[in-house]
Order: C-alpha cells, then sequence, then structure tokens
C-alpha cells in the first residue's frame, strides 16, 4: 500500500492491540466491549469505563420481544424496520454487558444491509461483530461475522476478499462442526464463483468485440473453471440440504445449479436439476420464497438451453411457454393470497413478458401496469419497479406510441438512479444484471429519441425545437458515458455525484461535438456545432459490420511494415463517420473535432481517418472524452504549472515477467525539464508508489509526466505501470493519489503517460490509466492507444510541450502541431503507427 496507509495501518494496529488486551478482561468479567462501528479510536476505551459505573435501573426493554420482532419484520423483507427492532435490543444487552449478545444482533442488522444493498455498512457491522467474536474466543460467532462479510465483499464485487472470507468460515464451522454456517459460507462461496465466471464471460465478449479471439478463449476457459467450482460447492450444500430434509434451501441450490451447468454444456445434468425443482416446488408450504422459486423457474424453463447472458427483454426460442404460464399463475395466486406485493410485481412481470413477446401488446401493457402497481406499494421496490416501465416503454414502441414509450423509459431511469444501490432484494435466483439492463435502458431510450427526430425531419424537413431535443438526448449519452466508466473501474460513490450533473456544452466557435452510438443494427453519429445545430445521421451497418470495419483499420495502422501506408480502410471509415458533415464543418470554419466514442471506436484514432487527399489531423486538431460534463473545457496558463516528471530507464521484473530497459525515457524526461525547467525528476530507484505519492499530495504539480513500462488489459486490476522498485502502480493505486490530491484542493492540469505497454484491452481499457485519471479528476491526459518504442515518441512529446507550454496553441493544437511535424518529416514517420496513437482526452484547451 501507499506511504499514507501504511503509517495509518500501524496506528490502526497498535490500537488493536491496546483494545485487545484491554477487551480480553472485559469480555471475561462480563463488562462492555468498545463501540463496535468499526471505527477503534481510543476515545471508546474512555466510553466503555464510563459504562461500567453506569446503573441499569432504567432498563425496563424486553430484549428478547424485540429480537423476536426483528425477525418477524426481517421475514416479512421489512429490512428497515428489523434493523430499528435488532438496534433497540442491542442497546439493552450493551448495557447489560452481553456482548455475544450484541455480536449476534450486529450479525442480523448485517443481513439485513446486504439484503438492501448496502454492503459497506454490513461490512462495517460484521468487522464488529468479528471483533466481539475474537476477543470472547467464539469460533460460532467469528464463523457468522466472516461468513457475512464474505457476502459483502461479493456484492460490492470484491470476489477474492469474499473467497477468503467465505473459505475462513468454511474452516472454523467444519472445526466446530456448524452446518448453519458451514452451509451459509458454502452457498455463499458457490455464488462468488458464479460472478466471477459471469465476469470472465463479459470479459470474453469484450474481447471478442476487439478481435482477439485468443484472449477471449482464455476468458472463456477461466468462466468454465469457475462455473465448475460453483457447482461443486453447491453440490456440497445440496448434499447437508437432503440430510436435513430442508426442501427450500434444496430448492434454492438447485436453482442456482441449473445455469451453470448449462454453461459448461451438461445439458443432462440441468436438465435433471430442473426437473427435480419443479417436483420440490409442488412439495413447498405457499410461502414468499415458493413465490420466487416458481419465477426462476418459469424463466429457465422459457429459456433452455440457458445462455451465458439473458436480459429480461429477450423473448425465448423454447417450448416451455405453457409450463411457465402455470407457474407464474401459481405464484400470482399465492402472492395475492398472503399479500407478497413486492414477488406479485415480478410474477405479474415476467407473466407480461410472456403476452409481449406473443405480441399481444394490449394485454401485455395491462398486466405490466398491474405489476407496476404491485411495486409501487413497497417502498423498497424500485429495483423491481424500473423493469416495468422499462417493459412498458417496449410495448408502447411496438404499438408506435413513442412519445409515451419515452416517457415511460424516461420514468424507468429516474426510477433506477434512485436506487443506492440495485441489487436483487429477496430474490437472489432472478439473476437480473441491473448493470447491464440500466445501460441497454438507456441505448434504446437513445434511440427511440432519434427516430422521433428522424421522423420528424422525414415529415417536415426539420427537428422541432431543436435545443429541447439535443439537450434531451445528449444529456442522456453523458449520463450513459459516465456509467459506463464508473462501472469499468467500479468507483460507485464518484458516480452517484457526478451521475446528477446536467451537460451544459459551452464550447469554442470552432469547435464541434461528435457522438458515436452503436446500436445493434446501426449506428448513429451524432455532431453538435457551435451554432448550436445538431446534425446526426445513421451508419447503416449492423453493429458487428461496423466492428469487423474497425477492426481492419486498427491492423492496418499497426502493420508498420508497410512502408507506405493503405489508405483505403482510413477513407472508408471517413466516409462512414464525417464525409456527410464536411460542408457544415466548413462553413463554421471549425479547426477542433470533440470525439466521444462508443464501443469499439474508443480503439479508432480518429485523427488516422483520410478523406482521399489528407488526414483528419492534417485539418482538424482532435482530442476524445469520455464526458464532457467530466471535464468542462476551461482554457490554463502552462508556463506557471510545474512538472514532476517520472520514469524507468532500467530493466525490471514484476509478476515475473521481465520489462527491458528503455532507452529514450532518460532523453524524454530532460527534454521534459528542459522545456518546462521548473520541476522535479524521479527516475529509477526514485520513482516508487510511495515516493510518487509522497510529490503528488502536495499538490504543487499540475504536469505529471510518466514514462515508463505498462500492462493495459481487459481486466482493470491487470492495468498497471512497473515503477523503479520492481513494482507497479495499478489502477486503485493512481486514482487514490490523484482523488485524494483534488481532496485536498488541488488539481493535476495534465497527466501524460508515454507508457510502452502491452495493450490487451478492450472499448475503454485501451486507455485505461488515463481514463481513470479523468475519473479521478485530472482535467487532460495524453496518452497513447498502442506501444511505439521508437525515437518518435521523444520527438512528438517534445514538439507537444513546446507547442503548449511555450507557443501558448491549446493542448489538442499543440498535439495536432507535433503529429503534423512528424508527417511533414516523410519516410517512415509519416507512416500513421507512429503518430497516430497519441490521444488527448478530457480537456482539450
Amino acid at each position: 500500500m501507499l506511504g499514507r496507509y501504511r503509517t495509518s495501518s500501524v496506528r490502526r494496529l497498535l490500537k488493536l492491540l491496546f483494545l485487545f488486551f484491554f477487551t480480553s478482561s472485559l469480555c471475561l468479567v462480563n463488562l462492555p466491549l468498545p463501540h463496535w462501528q468499526g471505527r477503534y479510536e481510543l476515545a471508546t476505551a474512555q466510553l466503555t469505563l464510563k459504562s461500567m459505573s453506569s446503573h441499569l435501573s432504567d432498563v425496563s426493554v424486553d430484549a428478547s420481544q424485540l429480537l423476536e420482532q426483528g425477525n418477524q419484520q426481517y421475514d416479512r423483507g421489512n429490512f428497515q424496520a428489523a434493523i430499528t427492532n435488532w438496534e433497540q435490543a442491542i442497546a439493552y444487552y450493551r448495557r447489560t454487558n452481553h456482548w455475544l449478545n450484541v455480536g449476534q444482533i450486529l450479525i442480523k442488522q448485517a443481513q439485513a444491509y446486504n439484503s438492501l444493498g448496502k454492503p459497506e455498512k454490513a461490512i462495517i457491522l460484521s468487522e464488529s461483530a468479528l471483533q466481539i467474536a475474537r476477543v470472547c474466543n467464539d469460533d460460532s460467532l467469528e464463523a457468522a461475522a466472516l461468513g457475512n462479510r464474505g457476502e459483502a465483499y461479493r456484492l460490492q464485487g470484491d470476489y477474492k476478499q469474499a473467497i477468503v472470507d467465505l473459505k475462513s468460515s468454511i474452516k472454523i464451522a467444519q472445526v466446530i462442526d456448524n452446518s448453519t454456517h458451514y452451509n451459509f459460507a458454502v452457498n455463499q462461496l458457490g455464488s462468488t464463483y458464479i460472478s466471477l465466471a459471469l465476469l470472465n464471460y463479459n470479459r470474453a465478449s469484450s474481447a471478442l468485440e476487439a478481435g482477439d479471439n485468443d484472449e477471449a478463449d482464455v476468458f472463456t476457459k477461466q468462466g468454465w473453471e469457475y462455473d465448475l467450482e460453483a457447482l461443486e460447492y453447491f453440490n456440497n450444500s445440496l448434499n447437508l440440504a437432503r440430510k436435513k430434509q430442508d426442501r427450500l434451501r434444496e430448492i434454492h441450490i438447485l436453482l442456482n445449479s441449473i445455469p451453470p451447468a448449462f454453461r459448461i454444456r451438461k445439458s443432462n445434468l440441468a436438465i435433471a436439476k430442473l426437473k427435480l425443482a419443479l417436483q420440490l416446488l409442488e412439495r413447498l408450504p405457499n410461502s414468499r420464497q415458493k413465490v420466487y422459486a416458481a419465477i426462476e423457474l418459469a424463466h429457465l424453463i422459457q429459456f433452455l438451453p440457458f445462455k451465458k447472458t439473458s436480459f429480461l427483454n429477450e423473448c425465448p426460442a423454447s417450448q416451455g411457454e405453457p409450463q411457465a404460464l402455470e407457474l407464474l399463475t401459481q405464484a400470482i395466486s399465492i402472492s395475492q393470497s398472503s399479500h407478497y406485493q413486492r414477488a406479485l410485481s415480478f410474477a405479474l412481470g415476467y407473466l407480461a413478458h410472456i403476452y409481449e413477446c406473443r405480441q399481444n401488446y394490449q394485454q401485455a401493457l395491462n398486466i405490466t401496469r398491474q405489476a407496476q402497481q404491485a411495486a409501487n406499494t413497497k417502498l423498497n421496490a424500485q429495483d423491481s419497479l424500473y423493469l416495468w416501465e422499462w417493459q412498458a416503454g417496449r410495448i408502447l414502441k411496438a404499438q408506435h406510441r413513442l412519445v409515451e414509450a419515452i416517457a415511460a423509459y424516461e420514468q424507468a431511469i429516474a426510477t433506477f438512479n434512485s436506487i443506492h444501490n440495485p441489487i436483487a432484494i429477496n430474490h437472489p435466483n432472478l439473476h437480473i444484471n441491473h448493470n447491464h439492463t440500466i445501460e441497454k435502458i438507456y441505448r434504446e431510450l437513445i434511440a427511440l429519441r432519434l427516430n422521433l427526430e428522424e421522423s420528424e425531419i422525414s415529415q417536415i424537413g426539420s427537428i422541432n425545437n431543436p435545443r429541447y431535443n439535443l439537450n434531451s438526448i445528449l444529456n442522456i449519452i453523458d449520463a450513459l458515458k459516465i456509467r459506463e466508466l464508473q462501472k469499468s473501474f467500479n468507483q460507485d460513490s464518484l458516480f452517484r455525484t457526478l451521475g446528477q450533473t446536467k451537460l451544459d456544452l459551452k464550447i469554442n466557435k470552432n469547435t464541434a461535438v461528435i457522438w458515436s452510438i452503436i446500436q445493434d443494427e446501426r449506428t448513429a453519429i451524432i455532431v453538435y456545432l457551435p451554432n448550436g445545430e445538431i446534425k446526426f445521421k445513421w451508419i447503416q451497418l449492423d453493429s458487428q459490420s461496423l466492428k469487423d470495419e474497425i477492426n481492419k483499420f486498427r491492423i492496418g495502422l499497426e502493420k508498420r511494415s508497410d512502408i507506405i501506408y493503405n489508405r483505403g480502410q482510413a477513407q472508408r471509415l471517413y466516409d462512414l463517420m464525417i464525409r456527410a458533415f464536411e460542408k457544415d464543418l466548413e462553413s463554421l470554419h471549425i479547426k477542433t473535432l470533440v470525439f466521444i466514442p462508443d464501443g469499439l471506436f474508443h480503439s479508432v484514432p480518429m485523427g488516422a481517418l483520410h478523406n482521399g487527399k489528407q488526414f483528419l489531423i492534417q485539418k482538424y486538431a482532435i482530442t476524445t472524452s469520455s464526458s464532457i460534463s467530466l471535464t468542462p473545457p476551461l482554457p490554463t496558463k502552462p508556463k506557471k504549472l510545474r512538472v514532476l516528471a517520472v520514469g524507468l530507464t532500467k530493466d525490471a521484473i514484476v509478476d515475473n515477467q521481465k520489462y527491458q530497459a528503455l532507452i529514450n525515457v532518460k532523453k524524454e524526461i530532460n527534454q521534459v525539464l528542459n522545456i518546462i525547467p521548473d520541476g522535479k525528476q524521479l527516475l529509477d530507484e526514485n520513482f516508487t508508489r510511495d515516493r510518487l505519492y509522497a510529490e503528488i499530495r502536495q499538490g504543487i504539480y499540475p504536469i505529471i509526466h510518466i514514462a515508463t513500462h505498462g500492462e493495459f488489459s481487459f481486466i482493470p486490476e491487470d492495468t498497471f505501470l512497473v515503477t523503479g522498485d520492481n513494482d507497479k502502480l495499478s489502477v486503485t493505486d493512481l486514482y487514490n493519489m490523484i482523488h485524494n490530491t483534488l481532496s485536498n484542493h488541488n488539481s493535476v492540469d495534465l497527466l501524460v503517460l508515454t507508457a510502452c505497454e502491452t495493450a490487451r484491452g478492450g472499448n475503454s481499457t485501451n486507455l485505461g490509466l488515463a481514463s481513470i485519471a479523468i475519473l479521478a479528476g485530472v482535467k487532460s491526459s495524453l496518452a497513447s492507444l498502442w506501444a511505439v518504442n521508437d525515437a518518435a515518441t521523444v520527438t512528438l512529446i517534445t514538439n507537444f510541450y513546446q507547442n503548449w507550454h511555450n507557443l501558448g496553441l491549446s493542448k489538442a493544437e499543440a498535439l495536432q502541431k507535433a503529429q503534423q511535424d512528424l508527417i511533414a518529416l516523410g519516410k517512415k514517420y509519416a507512416h500513421p503507427y507512429y503518430w497516430a496513437p497519441f490521444i488527448i482526452s478530457g480537456n482539450w484547451l
């Protein structure tokens, strides 16, 4: 970890050691422990001592009754009410020094917070229970605390830590022969491996999109291995459930086991499990859990064989509809008679989808409205409500009621954005991927709005109220882009802040902004001009054909063995993207183009597009941005800025991989400091994470220049820079460095990364470290799409700094001129391989 965190860890250790010896004696004599909220300050010891002298005459709370009330509320799905009851019970047990009871209630609260989609609170409570368990030497409580903390880490997406905790819980449970804790941890471990499997299948899809079939095979194989691990743990849990004749748990495990069995092509095993689950369902008494099991079985039956991923809007191709209808009807009946409103909303919603797939749209809409009404009766049902608002929008779209459909889609997004952390509350078997679902809703809404604009243009020759329509469409796109960036790097807290930002397009009169939005059947190119006009066109290629065109273009760019560059593919993409807007750009005297790329367009160096006479960079300064609202264009005064230039010139070994010495780095760093003499350099042994963080923390370096090896991967945790102590600077390290600097009211104006990397990233990870730096708050970044291990890098970067710092050009114009100078050199440097990969991201001024 970084230096500051090492210091913090030492302090925390000293406090824990003090509290351990202090509280060990307290537990033995049945006196109060320190406060359990997870922040173990020395002041808590004073509170404990104070409580030792308090009198208990005012205690009249019936703790057991409060516990029972909390349990009943929890069983009904009223998690917040359960937490309130348990908090009152805790207060009693705390005052009466029954600390094991306190620990057990903390576990209950952690479970409730996990169900509410608030795993961060569950982690704090579980850690407090764990502290009590270890001080009081209670193995059962320790196993429970580890199991619940593991579940919380799983929900947070920290699968590595989840596996550590859950395996520790299993080990303790086996020693003490506690089947309850063992079964819980084993089930959660199986679910963790399922999450890892799905994560790798998604990475395989990204690799295929980028044209990397070998990498896709690696991720697919890893997904299979995780699915096999999951099935093994589920099988262990299934055996235990059968021994105890726990049919509810048995059907729950079977439902979890069916999708991975299909994914690894054990279809006979999956079908056998499905048949057994149907038999068990008939024997179960009516309950909320039975309702959710029936819904999931209905879904599985329709979509056999089960795919790696699926969306709720997809229509099944199997013949399982009659049986699915029977199951959903049963689920509706039970929910209505027992007033399970939230479960009822899912049963109705899934039933309505069957009618949607039958194209019986009016019946589908009527039932969907009932599902919305049922969801609206529960305060914690927004993560079902938005699904049915989306479904209503799809149905209205199919009925050609576009204005009503748009309103339904927008309401679905508003409902989703009101959810703190959407997870499948109380229905873990429904396999709803909320992140993928909401992104799909955004994209479908964008397409709807564009279709409406296209319809108006064809009917009346112009767009009605262009300013309103433009802002609506572009705000939706911007929100989608922030969400995608946040999801890529798991920065949830920052997204929740930025997600409320409205797009404010304040651009220079000589600047145009170009968005690409890839749809399944075609792709939209939208251009915002400085006079406020919106122009857009469709690329009439399906997404796969477009990906093929982009991959051909990239392959041609990176073939530096072709001394004379073949411009055919560069012209093909120019015709698809830019040709239709040429006259508009020329009439408004546009000098700078800002691209907001989508999907595989992230891998396209737009400056290398060719109009038949010249490259795009020879006519326009070019920049890219993930979101303009993240980095609004504001001019800077580079001559007043200091630079921190760091780099690696020696061999390095990281993760058993050797990185050769970079012979041009020393020259590059010297050139930077010659141009900007007010600065500092850290080379080789002085270039460490701790040293870099210490320098950045001072907040006196608005320019940070890093020249070293790097790995840019499909996997964010495998995206890093090599440091001089044979270590690596990860995405998380870089984010924390910059984000913590900003919290001290300082800022980084420009981050330059001239890494010689092995690029294995898809979409947003090609510029992974640069992107996460922008997300953390860096105003601009300059990085490359692929490695250029050549003196060309030194020349280009030197010219960039001279153009920006000395001549006062904007960052985009400074890079443009540096790239033009390389082209003018002719010979090999005119090939786009050497100049095209360098990209300015963020604030281009």
